[in-house]
C-alpha cells in the first residue's frame, strides 16, 4: 500500500508513540517531548535512510508510514534482506548506543516518511526511563548472542524478564546450543540411559549410520520403561518415538512453540545447513518468556474432567495481550488462539470418545470458516462438520450413525460450555446434515459445484475452507484433494463466487471518508468483518480454489498464489499487508472489550483510532477496490 505524499505531523508522532511499544507506557509529558523533537522527512522509494559502516548516524528513526527492508551484502555480491520495518517500527537504535555506524543498509521499499528523534534526546530518554532502558537491552542482548554463535548462530539468549518479546526476536538455533547426543537404533536401553547421564543430556535422539533420523528418546521414555519391567539389554528403538518431528534453527521460537503446542510433543530436533544440529524443549522456550502460552497448554493438557476445561478459554485474553504489547503481528496471534482452540478441542473430544468407546469406522472432525482458516479471534461461533470412511456393511453403517450422532453432540454441547456458542445456523457436527461419509461428502461438494447459486455460494464461504483437526485427518485431506480438482475445473461455479466477491464495496466514500451507520446503537461504526475482512477472505478463496491451491488461511492462500504467479506479487504484498492490518484491528477492538467485561464484536469507530491508523484503515479498504478489478479482469465479468 503506497503512502501518498500527505504530510505528516507532530501529532501523528505523538499518536504513535502513545500507541506502540515501547513508548506508549511513558508519561504523557515526557511522550510529547519527544514528538516535538523529530523532524518528520520523506523518503522516496528505493532511496536509502543509511548505510552499513557509514558514520554520522545523529537520529533515531521512526517509520511513520511506507515499508523500509534492511539489507546486508552477501557473499556473491548480493544484497541479503534481514527484515523489513513499517509504521511503528524502529530503525538506528543499535548504531545510536554505539558509534553512530550501522551494521546494515536501509532501503525505503515504497515511499515512506520517517520521524527522525536526535540522538541525544533518545539517549536521555533511555537513561531517564527503565522501561525503555529494560527494552532496548533485552533488543541488544539477544542480538549480540546472534553475531557471537559460531557460524552466525546464537548462543542461549538472555531469558526475557516478563515478556514474550523474545519468542519473536530469538531464533530456534540460538537454544539449541550443544550438539545433538545421537545413538544407533540397535543400542541397549541400559547404554542409552548410561549416554544419558554421563553427558546429563535429557533426550537422545536415534539415528541411522547414514545420520538418517529415526526417533527420539527421553528420559520419561526411560523411565516408563523401567516402570513396565522392559528388558533394559533391549534395542533403545522399542522405547524410542517415532517420527521426529524438526523445526529449521532459523525459524523464529514462536513456530517452535506453535509446533509442540499443536503436536503436543516437548522436543524438536533442530537442522542447520549440515543437518541435525541439536534439540530444543519445551522448558528451553518456556525459560524465554514471563506470561507463557505453554503454561496455558500444560493445563489444558493437565485436565482430567471435561468441566476442567470449560474456563480455561477465558484465560487466553492473558496471554494474547503478552504478545500484543511487544509488537505481536495478528497472524501470529490468531495462529496461537486457534491452537489453544485446537487443544481445547483435542481434549474434549480424548474424554467424549473414552467415555463413549472406540468408533466403528476411521473419522475426522472438521473445522469450518474462520476456525477451518486458524482466523480464530474472540468472538467465534462453531463451525464444524463431521466425516467418516464409506461403510458398506448395512450394520456398521447403522452403528456409525448412532455412534457419531452422540460423538457430535457431546462435543458440541462441551464446546458451547467451554466458551465457543453455537452456530446460529445450526452448521455444526450435531446436524445430522452435515456428518456424512467421504463419498456422501464428496457428492454434497460436486452438487455445490455444479449449481452455484446464492445458497451454494454462503456454503463455500463457510464449507470450502475445512481443515481437519482431530481423528484421521487423511479423510478431510482426501476430501481436499477432490474439491481442489472439482473446483478449478468449473469454471461457472468460479465466475460465480467471483461475481459475488464484487457485492461488497470498500467502506468508503467518495473523498475518502468512512462509510458508518447514521443512527441506532451501532452509530458512527462499521462492521470490519462484513466490510473489510469478507473480501479479502474471498477474494483468497476464489483464486485458491481456481488453483487448486490446499491452503485454507487467507494470508497463505495470498502467498502461495503470489510464489506460484497466480496474483502479481506487488497485489499479493498489499492484500497481505491491508489483511493483517484489519486482523489486527480486529483483534485489539475485541480484545479490550473482553478485558472491559464487554462481549466481543466486529463494529469499530473508525474516530477512535489513532491519526495513523485511520490512514491506514482507508489504504487497506483501498486495496479491495484493486482485487476486485483483478477478479473483473480475470473472469471477464466486465462483459455481462
Amino acid at each position: 500500500m503506497a503512502e501518498n505524499r500527505a504530510s505528516a505531523t507532530e501529532d501523528q508522532v505523538l499518536e504513535l508513540l502513545r500507541t506502540t511499544p515501547p513508548w506508549r507506557g511513558l508519561d504523557h509529558g515526557v511522550l510529547v517531548a519527544l514528538a516535538s523533537s523529530c523532524l518528520i522527512d520523506f523518503v522516496p522509494k528505493g532511496d536509502r535512510l543509511f548505510l552499513r559502516g557509514a558514520a554520522g548516524l545523529d537520529a533515531l528513526l521512526l517509520v511513520l508510514s511506507g515499508r523500509v527492508a534492511r539489507l546486508l551484502p552477501g557473499d556473491d555480491g548480493s544484497e541479503i534482506p534481514l527484515d523489513e520495518a513499517g509504521p511503528g517500527d524502529i530503525l538506528g537504535d543499535m548504531a545510536l548506543f554505539r558509534d553512530g555506524r550501522p551494521e546494515c543498509d536501509a532501503e525505503a521499499k515504497e515511499d515512506t516518511f520517517v520521524a527522525r528523534m536526535p540522538g541525544e534526546v533518545f539517549l536521555r530518554a533511555v537513561r531517564d526511563n527503565p522501561a525503555l532502558a529494560l527494552h532496548f537491552l533485552q533488543s541488544f542482548a539477544e542480538a549480540a548472542s546472534d553475531r557471537l554463535a559460531p557460524g552466525g548462530s546464537a548462543s542461549r539468549a538472555a531469558p526475557s524478564q516478563g515478556t514474550d518479546l523474545s519468542l519473536f526476536g530469538t531464533r530456534v538455533g540460538n537454544l539449541a546450543v550443544r550438539p545433538p547426543i545421537t545413538a544407533e537404533p540397535g543400542l541397549a536401553i541400559r547404554d542409552a540411559a548410561r549416554i544419558m547421564l554421563k553427558e546429563n543430556a535429557g533426550s537422545l535422539l536415534v539415528c541411522e549410520a547414514s545420520g538418517d533420523l529415526r526417533g527420539i528418546v527421553t528420559d520419561k521414555d526411560l523411565r516408563k520403561a523401567v516402570a513396565l519391567g522392559r528388558d533394559v539389554e533391549s534395542p533403545v528403538r522399542t522405547i524410542m518415538a517415532s517420527p521426529v518431528l524438526d523445526i529449521a534453527g532459523y525459524e523464529p521460537c514462536f513456530d517452535a512453540l506453535l509446533k509442540m503446542m499443536a503436536h503436543k510433543v516437548h522436543h524438536l530436533a533442530v537442522t542447520g545447513p549440515d543437518g541435525l544440529a541439536g534439540v530444543v524443549t519445551a522448558h528451553d522456550i518456556l525459560a524465554l518468556q514471563g506470561t507463557s502460552p505453554l503454561s496455558l497448554f500444560r493445563e489444558i493438557e493437565s485436565q482430567r474432567e471435561v468441566a476442567g476445561l470449560y474456563p480455561l478459554s477465558a484465560k487466553a485474553p492473558r496471554v494474547i495481550r503478552a504478545l500484543m504489547d511487544t509488537g505481536a503481528r495478528a497472524g501470529h496471534v490468531t495462529r496461537l488462539i486457534t491452537v489453544v482452540n485446537d487443544l481445547i478441542l483435542h481434549k474434549i473430544i480424548e474424554m467424549v470418545t473414552r467415555e463413549i468407546g472406540p468408533p466403528p469406522v476411521a473419522w475426522c472432525w472438521m473445522s469450518m470458516g474462520s476456525e477451518g482458516r486458524r482466523e480464530q479471534t474472540f468472538a467465534t461461533d462453531q463451525d464444524n462438520a463431521l466425516i467418516h470412511a464409506d461403510c458398506r456393511d448395512e450394520a456398521v453403517r447403522r452403528a456409525a450413525g448412532v455412534y457419531f450422532q452422540a460423538l457430535a453432540e457431546r462435543v458440541v454441547s462441551h464446546l458451547d460450555k467451554a466458551g465457543f456458542p453455537r452456530c446460529k445456523g445450526d452448521m455444526m457436527a450435531s446436524n445430522p446434515a452435515w456428518r456424512k461419509s467421504l463419498s456422501g461428502w464428496k457428492e454434497t461438494f460436486d452438487d455445490w459445484i455444479a449449481v452455484p447459486e446464492a445458497r451454494e455460494v454462503l456454503h463455500a464461504t463457510i464449507f470450502f475452507d475445512f481443515r481437519g483437526v482431530a481423528g484421521q485427518t487423511g479423510l478431510a485431506e482426501e476430501l481436499r484433494g477432490h474439491v481442489a480438482g472439482r473446483a478449478a475445473a468449473s469454471g461457472i461455479f468460479l465466475r460465480f463466487l467471483a461475481a459475488d466477491c464484487l457485492v461488497t464495496r470498500p467502506p468508503l466514500t467518495f473523498f475518502k471518508g468512512f462509510v458508518v451507520e447514521k443512527n441506532g446503537e451501532r452509530k458512527n461504526t462499521l462492521d470490519l468483518k462484513k466490510r473489510g475482512l469478507v473480501p479479502f477472505q474471498d477474494f483468497a478463496r476464489v483464486l485458491a480454489l481456481s488453483h487448486g491451491v490446499r491452503e485454507t488461511s487467507t494470508l497463505g492462500r495470498v502467498e502461495t498464489l503470489a510464489k506460484n504467479g497466480h496474483v502479481p506479487r506487488e497485489l499479493g504484498r498489499e492484500v497481505g499487508q491491508a489483511f493483517e492490518f484489519l486482523l489486527q484491528v480486529k483483534l485489539s477492538h475485541q480484545l479490550a472489550q473482553v478485558e472491559a467485561g464487554r462481549p466481543p464484536d466486529n463494529f469499530i469507530d473508525p474516530g477512535r483510532l489513532s491519526d495513523l491508523d485511520r490512514t491506514t484503515l482507508r489504504q487497506a479498504f483501498g486495496v479491495i477496490g484493486a482485487m476486485q478489478t483483478f477478479l473483473k479482469d480475470m473472469f471477464r465479468l466486465n462483459l455481462g
